[in-house]
C-alpha cells in the first residue's frame, strides 16, 4: 500500500514543475510588434541606401563657386537623362531646377554653401555628394615690414582686406643683394615671419614679395625698402606719473625701455613725452635724448593729466606708437577748517546759569498700625463737644 504522504508530495512536485514549464512557455511567446508607418520605413530605407552609398563611395567633391554666379552640380557619372533626387544637408530641395540630371544653381551666395547629395529616384540609392563652397578670389594683399629689435632681424606681416570665405594659401619671397633670404613663420599669428639681416649697413634694398591663392584666382603685391626705413621700436613700458611733494605744479614721469631692443647701448633710444590736463584738448610735448625719466613743472594744481611717451632710434627710422597711457594729479595741500571771529567769541565764551530748587521730602510709603489709627479717632471725637459746649451755656 503506497504511503499517502509521498504520493501527496509527488503530486505537489508535479504541479509545481507544470507551473515552472508554463512560465517559460509564456516567457519565450514574442508579442507581434506594430506595423510601422510608412514614412518611417521610407526614412529608414533612405537613411541605409545614403549610409551604403557613402561607404562605397569617395569622400564628398568639393566644388567652388563665386558670388553672383551660376552653378552646375553634376550628378556624378550617371546618365543625363537618367531621374534623380536632389538633397540639400539632409533636406530636400523646393522646386529644384533640374537639367537632366544635373542641378542648376542661380546667382549663389554663402547661403547655397553646404553638401549636396544626389539619388536614384526610385530606390534612393545615394549616386554622388558636391560640398559646395561660395566665395571670392583674393584682392591684392595689404603687406607690412617693420624692424621693432634692430639689430637683429625684421619681421612681414600680411593680410587681405576682404575676407574671401574659402580658404587661402600665402607665399612670401624675401630677396635681397640677389640672394633670397629665408623667412621663418610664427605659429600665431600665421600671417608673419621673421628674416635676419643679411648685412648690416647695406646699401641694396630688400624687395619681399606675397602671393596669395585660392580655388577661384590669385593676387599678389610687392613693396622694397632699405633697413633703415622700416625700424620702429616698440612703445616704452611701465610708464608711470607721480606727484611731487609740497609742489602742486610738478609731477614725476619714469618709464622703460621696451624690453624688445636688443642693444640699447649701442643703438641707443631718444623718447618724446606728451601731456595734457583732461580738461583740455591739447597736448604739450617734450623731447628728451637721454634718460628714462623726466619732471613736468608746468602742471595745473589739482588737475588731473594724461601722459604717454614715444621712443625711436638715436638716428634712423621712425617714431614708435604712443604708450599705455598713465594718468595722475599733482599734489595738493589739504584744506584747513577756517574760522570767523563772531564763531570764535561763540565758541570761547560761555554763558552758564544757575538755578534753585525746593527739595520738597515725598510722601511718606510707610504703613499705618492699626492702634495709631484708633488713637487718631479717639482724639477727634472729642473736638466737636469741646466746640459744642459754648453754645449750649449761651442758650441756657
Amino acid at each position: 500500500m503506497a504511503n499517502p504522504v509521498t504520493s501527496a508530495c509527488c503530486v505537489i512536485l508535479a504541479a509545481m514543475m507544470m507551473m515552472m514549464v508554463s512560465a517559460q512557455r509564456r516567457g519565450q511567446e514574442v508579442k507581434p510588434k506594430s506595423r510601422p508607418l510608412l514614412t518611417d520605413y521610407l526614412f529608414q530605407e533612405r537613411l541605409q541606401s545614403q549610409r551604403a552609398g557613402r561607404s562605397s563611395q569617395r569622400e564628398p567633391h568639393i566644388q567652388y563657386e563665386q558670388t553672383g554666379s551660376d552653378a552646375i552640380l553634376r550628378c556624378g557619372t550617371v546618365d543625363q537623362d537618367a531621374a534623380v533626387t536632389w538633397t540639400v544637408n539632409g533636406t530636400d530641395i523646393e522646386n529644384p531646377h533640374l537639367n537632366g540630371s544635373s542641378l542648376l544653381l542661380h546667382n549663389v551666395n554663402l547661403s547655397h554653401s553646404g553638401y549636396y547629395s544626389c539619388f536614384e529616384g526610385s530606390s534612393w540609392k545615394l549616386w554622388h555628394q558636391t560640398n559646395l563652397r561660395v566665395g571670392n578670389p583674393p584682392r591684392e594683399p595689404v603687406l607690412m615690414c617693420r624692424s621693432n629689435n634692430y639689430p637683429a632681424s625684421f619681421y612681414c606681416s600680411w593680410h587681405l582686406p576682404f575676407p574671401t570665405f574659402i580658404p587661402n594659401t600665402f607665399n612670401i619671397t624675401v630677396i635681397h643683394d640677389s640672394k633670397q633670404l629665408y623667412c621663418e613663420k610664427d605659429p600665431f599669428p600665421k600671417n608673419r615671419c621673421h628674416i635676419k639681416y643679411s648685412r648690416l649697413f647695406s646699401t641694396q634694398k630688400y624687395q619681399v614679395t606675397v602671393v596669395v591663392t585660392n580655388a577661384l584666382g590669385k593676387n599678389s603685391t610687392s613693396i622694397s625698402f632699405d633697413e633703415f626705413s622700416i625700424v620702429k621700436p616698440d612703445p616704452p613700458e611701465n610708464v608711470v606719473a607721480k606727484p611731487v611733494h609740497n609742489n602742486p605744479r610738478r609731477l614725476e614721469v619714469t618709464w622703460q625701455i621696451p624690453s624688445t631692443w636688443p642693444d640699447a647701448d649701442s643703438f641707443p633710444l631718444k623718447f618724446f613725452l606728451r601731456y595734457r590736463p583732461l580738461i583740455l584738448d591739447q597736448w604739450q610735448h617734450v623731447e628728451l635724448s637721454e634718460g628714462t625719466s623726466h619732471t613736468i613743472t608746468d602742471a595745473y594744481a589739482g588737475k588731473e593729466y594724461i601722459i604717454q611717451v614715444a621712443a625711436k632710434d638715436y638716428e634712423i627710422g621712425t617714431w614708435s606708437d604712443w604708450s599705455v597711457a598713465t594718468y595722475a594729479t599733482p599734489w595738493t595741500e589739504e584744506p584747513k577748517y577756517i574760522t570767523t571771529e563772531s564763531q570764535k567769541t561763540e565758541t570761547t565764551t560761555r554763558i552758564t546759569t544757575t538755578t534753585t530748587t525746593t527739595y520738597v521730602v515725598p510722601p511718606s510709603t510707610k504703613v499705618c498700625e492699626p492702634e495709631s489709627v484708633i488713637g487718631s479717632t479717639v482724639r477727634l471725637s472729642w473736638l466737636p463737644a469741646l466746640l459744642l459746649a459754648p453754645v449750649g451755656i449761651l442758650i441756657m
